[in-house]
């Protein structure tokens, strides 16, 4: 019962109600029909006997009527049961559908609902609220809803500013002790190699902070970024692999692209997205490995997949790698310089384009990102793929 919709127990509850209220009317119309036709056969009988001159001789007529009287009395009383029955079962059927029909269209505010929720994302809480001119027993539910995006939507914000601010204020210092590092350095290249490696450890971790509070100012300054250029995916991808060519070159990994798109975004921000996909696949690759790019549409969708040929990621990590700050393999990504802000940061420009991103597949044969946009962003590019 649990796993029944409310449309569909307010249906059986219904159907059981008016099935049971008919069965009891039939139980009581029937046996007060078989009572009034027993009393109109005794009283046809007790007539025709009055009206006799002569009762004390057999007469077979009168005898014949008798029972033809009784037999057609019978004959009534099952057809009378029979069609009581199917007049409970017509009513009963009758009343299911169109209390299917009538709670259906009653709970309409609570599909609308439903279906508005499905629909709220980060970047559109404020475009979310539900219309309050409904149904009284939906009204407060509607009003609660739209007040809680709204705190939503304002924590949000104050989140936002205060990541924004706080990388602001970080900025500066850390630029200034990049600073004093690297001219210590060059003021004494003749230290000690216990000196050089912790100068060398300081650098890193130096420019390590620098690229958590670059990334942590661009997801806080996201919503102010404008989604109106046009974006052709191609010579983005062929941009993209020469800025990473010397990065590849360092493992042997190849890099390769297949397709083409065209949609409405952010030129810079889509930059971004396919950047930190394509250099977490292939810092994350095995020596001499793969990198694919590849762009195509299917059901009004364009598609972008990145796909290597590494170790894969631990089925429990799937849904967590988007998280702000995680990372599945810790000690490799402080090899490599990560922070784990890349993904989350991918995982809201997605979003911001109204687009979804998932780990569709991911093996030790190696791991395919997938993003989804859809909707009018997408142009057509009259057969570019």
């Amino acid at each position: 019962m649990k796993k029944l919709s409310l449309q569909w127990r307010i249906t059986i509850m219904t159907v059981l109600l008016i099935g049971a209220t008919c069965v009891f009317m039939n139980v009581l119309i029937g046996y007060s029909g078989r009572h009034y036709m027993d009393s109109i056969g005794s009283y046809i009988t007790g007539y025709g006997d009055a009206d006799r001159a002569e009762p004390d001789f057999f007469d077979p007529e009168r005898e014949r009527l008798d029972q033809d009287i009784t037999i057609v009395i019978h004959g009534v009383q099952e057809s009378y049961i029979t069609t009581n029955w199917y007049i409970t079962a017509a009513v009963t059927i009758l009343g299911g559908v169109l209390a299917y029909f009538l709670s259906g269209h009653a709970l309409k505010p609570l599909h609308t609902f439903t279906s508005q929720v499905e629909k709220v994302q980060l970047n559109n809480l404020t475009d979310m609220k539900i219309n309050e001119d409904v149904l009284p027993e939906f009204r407060q539910f509607s009003r609660s809803f739209n007040q809680m995006l709204e705190r939503l939507d304002e924590g949000f914000t104050a989140q936002r500013q205060f990541t924004g601010n706080a990388a602001h204020e970080l900025r500066t210092p850390l630029s200034l002790m990049q600073a004093q590092l690297e001219l210590f350095s060059a003021e004494h290249p003749d230290v000690l190699p216990e000196t050089a490696d912790f100068l060398r450890l300081l650098r890193e971790q130096t420019e390590r902070m620098t690229q958590m509070t670059k990334t942590l100012l661009e997801m806080s300054e996201l919503k102010t970024v404008p989604c109106t250029d046009r974006i052709e995916l191609a010579p983005m991808v062929e941009e993209l692999f020469a800025d990473l060519a010397p990065l590849a070159e360092k493992s042997g990994i190849i890099l390769e692209s297949t397709g083409d798109g065209v949609f409405t975004g952010s030129d810079t921000l889509i930059y971004r997205l396919l950047y930190n996909l394509t250099e977490n696949a292939i810092r994350y690759n095995r020596p001499g490995g793969t990198v694919r790019v590849a762009v195509t549409h299917e059901e009004g969708q364009l598609i972008i997949q990145v796909a290597d040929t590494g170790c894969g990621i631990p089925e429990q990590y799937r849904d967590s790698i988007f998280q702000p700050f995680f990372r599945a393999d810790k000690s490799r990504s402080r090899e490599n310089g990560g922070v784990g802000l890349g993904l989350s940061l991918v995982w809201e420009i997605v979003a911001l384009h109204g687009g979804e991103i998932r780990v569709k597949e991911s093996s030790e044969r190696g791991t395919t990102m997938e993003v989804k946009f859809s909707g009018e962003a997408i142009i057509d590019c009259g057969g570019c793929i």
